[in-house]
Formats: C-alpha cells, structure tokens, sequence
C-alpha cells in the first residue's frame, strides 16, 4: 500500500474501535497502533540488546529469546514501578533488533514497547547490509516501508519509528546522505519520525539541510546523542525545528559536579534550551540496557532508572515544575513519535 493508505487503516480502526481524544494522533507498538495520548510516562531511547558482530554475521541464531527475556525482564519491571508506560527500543536492524523479545517482554510487563526500522552507518558502516550499498535510496525506502506496512521478517509486528546513523564529526558521504534520502522518502510514506544516532554539530546541521532540501520539515527529525553537540547548534536546530535529544543520562560517582555528561551537566543543558523556549522539543533518556550477545549472560547491563533517581531531583532543586516535568517525560514524545507526515 502505497501513499499513506496503510496509514489510513490505522487511524479508521482506531476511530472506529474507540472514541480518540481531540485531536490525537497515533504511535506504533510491537502489540499494534494507540493514541498518543495512551504512551503515559514514556522512556525515549533504549536498548534491550546489541550485537556487535556485524551485518555480515548477525541474526536470531546468535541469541536465544528466553535467556535475553529473562535477564532484561527485572530490569522492565523495575521502571513500571516509577510509572513508566512506554519504551522506546533503538536497537536497528543488522544490530541486534528482534521484535519477538520486545513483544514478549512488553506482553510480561504491560509496557507499551516500540521498535523502529531503519539503518545504521556508524562505526564505519559495520552494521550496514550489503544491498545497501548498490540499492538506491527508493529501493531501500521500500524495505522500511514494507516493515511498516506488512510486518518485520514475515511476522506482524511493526516499527513506530526510523532509526538510522550517520559518520561523526564528518561531512555526509554519499551512502549516509542515500540513507537520510530513504527515511525522507519513508517518512513521506509512513509518517513515521527519524531518529539519527548523530555525534557532533556538522553531519547534524547536514541532516538538518538536507531534509530540508527534500521536502520534510525538521520536526520530523531527532537528533540523537544532541548532547555530543554545541549548545549553540542545539538551539539552531531546535530553531529549526528539529527534536534534540540528550540521551545517555546516567549516575557516575567518578564525574565532578558540572562536568561534561554528569547529572548536573545535563540538568544544565536542559535549563539552557528551556530558558530559550525550547522545552517542548526536548527528550531525555537513558540510552541504557545492552544486553551484549557476545558476552557470558549479557555482560553488564545498565539499568534505566537514573533518571528518577538523580536527574529528576536536580531538575526539582533547579525550580523545574511538575509541569514542565510532565512536559519533558509525556508531552514530548507523544509527539515526537506520532505518525503523521511533517513537511515546511
């Protein structure tokens, strides 16, 4: 189904199954299509696991599903006790992404769990397929649209989102920018939001311009890892309407008060953007979990509650409300994650 037709299903089913809120929107679970307004308290960016391997190499016979479930479902639990409803799963394909796990765990714990579609060309394109290479961006646009449209590996779970990555600190080379061409052409076609593992301010202002260029507005896109960048290039893509995303959050007794990725840095960074205006285009995450096949029992995997625990507090004692916290952590990515097609 081509053009947003599939789109339409989803939002008729909705509408006649349940009377919507005015004006909702939709996301994409692995357990099907809710309004936005559902999501609740909601963890933006997230892993379960990883596979370091490579796109040559990895796939669903390098892990078994039960023992992932059961390592990480503690840790699930543990976040639905401070009332989170949603995670946001980023792990892409050729990386380590199995739908099947994330419906189980969400089917175990009751939380709202979305996975995405999408390539990853970071880390010298290790993770990327080898079609990608020779395909144009129309023909990988078509994979992403195909996952939306009719399900992952012949199953009918869907992504909600797109995850794709490009080179740090370097211009777009001509396969990342075909990747940022095909989630704009996904985007067109879906409605579904791009999230871009980007490091650093020159490939996230080449993004920025080069979805401009083909059509979609900036608040189709985020910037992940946004913390990696300049404040000053945080507050021109949030000029542009673009989502900055500081992820990564976590406790590290080593770090000094203020020091670059403490807790406090980053209560900083989100003091900095909100006093700008920008507080309605803010996400905040862990970036946590990583569930690592390689390693005996996944290695060590990082919890998800930080954020409650230190973030939450130092935004409390620097006069955040309980508004502009319900902002941060429920407004905002309901509709970052909406589907709906974003154009100038």
């Amino acid at each position: 189904m081509k053009n947003g037709i599939f789109l339409l299903s989803i939002l008729s089913f909705l509408l006649i199954s349940c009377q919507p809120p005015e004006d909702d929107t939709v996301v994409m679970t692995v357990n099907g299509a809710i309004f936005s307004s559902e999501m609740g308290l909601t963890l933006s960016h997230e892993h379960v696991m990883v596979d370091w391997i490579g796109a040559d190499s990895t796939g669903y016979h390098r892990w078994d599903r039960a023992e992932v479930a059961e390592r990480v479902l503690p840790y699930l639990q543990e976040i639905t006790e401070h009332g989170v409803q949603t995670f946001i799963e980023f792990t892409p394909a050729y990386l380590g992404r199995d739908p099947f796990i994330l419906q189980e765990l969400s089917q175990r714990t009751g939380l709202q769990i979305i996975t995405n579609t999408g390539y990853y060309g970071a880390v010298e394109n290790r993770f990327i397929p080898e079609h990608a290479y020779e395909e144009s961006a129309e023909q990988l646009a078509k994979r992403w649209v195909d996952e939306f449209e009719n399900g992952i590996d012949g199953s009918e779970l869907r992504p909600g989102f797109m995850k794709i990555s490009v080179a740090s600190e370097e211009p777009l080379s001509e396969l990342h920018s075909k990747i940022v061409e095909a989630a704009a052409i996904t985007h067109f076609e879906t409605g579904m939001t791009i999230a871009s593992h980007t490091i650093g301010d020159r490939p996230a202002i080449e993004q920025v311009e080069l979805l401009k260029s083909l059509g979609i507005s900036p608040e189709a896109w985020i910037w992940t890892h946004a913390q990696s960048g300049s404040l000053d290039t945080n507050l021109w893509a949030a000029g542009e309407g673009a989502w900055i995303s500081l992820d990564n959050v976590h406790y590290n007794p080593e770090h000094t008060a203020g020091e670059e990725g403490s807790i406090e840095w980053y209560a900083e960074r989100i003091t900095e953007l909100k006093e700008a205006g920008y507080l309605e285009q803010i996400l905040v995450s862990h970036d946590a979990g990583w569930y690592d096949v390689g390693e005996p029992n996944g290695g060590d995997f990082r919890g998800y509650t930080d954020l409650f625990d230190y973030l939450i507090p130092e935004l409390n004692d620097r006069g955040f409300s309980e508004d502009e916290l319900n902002q941060l952590l429920v407004k905002n990515p309901q509709v970052a994650f909406s589907i709906r097609v974003r154009v100038p």
